[in-house]
């Protein structure tokens, strides 16, 4: 009979459903072998020997015993003392705060009894200029530096470079200074100097008198005016002639020193002629070894 061929029959399989895990593949390893198939084999050996697991001996037990038992000990008695330390560490910290919370106190009252006794000091230098000094009394009390003075001058401002490195250090390869831009002691001694020469008759550097004994240093980044710190800008204040000081002072060997400063490295400097400056009077003029000549005026 002929008839159309017939289709092989279509079997249906059953399948499996998909494991929800199965596109982590990595992570089901893992969980599922979490220990190194070594580590396995190394335990079962062990396990096999009897070499591994728990000790076995009355006497091993009683060592490991003994050992949890100092270890324990031990962790406990460092607790115990760390929290036997505590408060009297926090005592010491207290201590220590208010012995220099006292000491500050103590200082900032001596240095109130310092600024007070040089004023007495002043007082009185001046008021014995005033008795034996007849009429050179005002002047010399001027040149001294013994008085408050004012008059027409300039003012010279004097800064770092305006992103100069504050670790500092090391000269300048040039000529013996720091090459980053700081404001040295010697900058400001010879713009001092050069100030003088051109005229000034009184000169300040951020309200610190300047008298024919003061000293300009350093301590380490800090320039010091008779021992006392001052921080940038560094304002000079000078009393003179103005204009004519300015310009002496600019055409001077220190004035273009302090110009090449500004040009090679950075300092930041401004001078103007002010009409009217008004200048401290020196906190104190001690003379240690001079003594006035013997003669007319003098006992």
């Amino acid at each position: 009979m002929c008839g159309m061929p017939q289709q092989p029959p279509v079997r249906s399989t059953v399948s499996r459903p998909r494991r929800p895990d199965a596109s982590m593949s990595l992570l089901t390893t893992v969980m599922d072998h979490s220990l190194d198939e070594g580590y396995a084999e190394a335990a079962a050996r062990k396990r096999e020997t009897g070499t591994g697991g728990v000790p076995k001996t009355l006497r091993a037990k009683l060592g490991l015993a003994v050992g949890l038992v100092l270890a324990a000990l031990v962790v406990t008695v460092g607790a115990a003392q760390a929290r036997i330390a505590a408060p009297e560490l926090a005592k010491e910290r207290s201590e220590l705060i208010e012995r220099v919370e006292s000491a500050t106190a103590d200082a900032d009252e001596l240095e109130d009894e310092v600024d007070d006794l040089r004023g007495d000091v002043s007082a009185r230098q001046r008021a014995a200029l005033e008795k034996h000094g007849g009429g050179r009394a005002e002047l010399v009390s001027l040149l001294s530096g013994a008085t408050e003075v004012h008059g027409p001058g300039v003012k010279l401002v004097v800064d770092d470079k305006k992103e100069a490195d504050q670790g500092g250090g090391g000269p300048r390869e040039s000529s013996g200074f720091s090459d980053n831009g700081r404001v040295r002691d010697r900058d400001m001694q010879r713009v001092v100097n050069g100030l003088w020469e051109s005229g000034a008759e009184a000169v300040a550097i951020n309200d610190q008198r300047l008298t024919a004994l003061s000293a300009i240093r350093a301590a380490g980044d800090a320039i010091l005016v008779d021992n006392k710190p001052l921080v940038p800008p560094y304002t000079v204040l000078a009393v003179g002639d103005g204009q004519k000081l300015s310009t002496r002072f600019q055409n001077s060997v220190d004035g273009q020193y302090l110009h090449g400063l500004q040009e090679n490295f950075g300092v930041r400097t401004s001078i103007s002629a002010v009409d009217d400056i008004r200048l401290p009077a020196a906190p104190s003029v001690t003379v240690r070894t001079a003594e006035p000549k013997a003669g007319k005026g003098t006992s």
